[in-house]
């Protein structure tokens, strides 16, 4: 078995990139989400390894400084990032890694591994993403149209990626996907 690909998968806020990502898995052993470090205080549904690597702000900041890295950021006072090691290992072992990650770290990634396979998840319309995040009826007026003008920035980054995927029903994307990985190992 050859070596695996790594895949930077992002798009919008709200866009479904997790749904999407549930269906790849379900269909394809071979598929491995990378799990993200954390210095934010573990949840109650958290698992160790599985959801988060937690860890504290002085080992988060070591990491920084050994190059540990794919990619990190900062976010309410806790810093979230990919640590190398695991992916690589992953991808040795001949795993295609998704790196479900932010508009942000999907460029940082892209500049250190310039041979990633880049996704962008776009939804069918803006009107179709609010339509989905009024939906979820997970969050307030207030914190919709923060979301909504994250996402009409994020919607910018899509040129700097390889290829470009419409949600507009789940098994076509996650087809399209697979398409796409297979394209890229041939």
């Amino acid at each position: 078995m050859g070596k695996g690909k790594l895949v930077v998968y992002t798009g919008c806020s709200g866009v479904g990139k997790g749904t999407i990502m549930k269906e790849l898995m379900k269909r394809d052993n071979n598929i491995k989400l990378s799990v993200s470090c954390t210095t934010r205080p573990p949840r109650d549904e958290d698992i160790e390894g599985v959801t988060y690597y937690f860890v504290s702000k002085d080992r988060f900041k070591e990491l920084i400084l050994e190059d540990g890295f794919l990619e990190y950021a900062t976010f309410c006072d806790n810093y979230y990032g990919t640590p190398e090691k695991p992916v690589d290992e992953l991808l040795e072992k001949g795993f295609d890694v998704f790196l479900e990650i932010e508009v942000d770290g999907g460029m940082q990634v892209m500049k250190k591994r310039p041979d990633c396979v880049s996704i962008f998840i776009t939804p069918p319309s803006v009107e179709e993403l609010e339509s989905r995040l009024r939906n979820r009826a997970t969050e307030d007026e207030e914190t919709i149209n923060k979301r909504m003008a994250r996402a009409e920035e994020e919607m910018e980054f899509e040129k700097y990626y390889k290829y470009s995927v419409l949600n507009d029903d789940v098994n076509r994307a996650a087809d399209e996907i697979l398409s796409i990985l297979k394209n890229e190992k041939e």
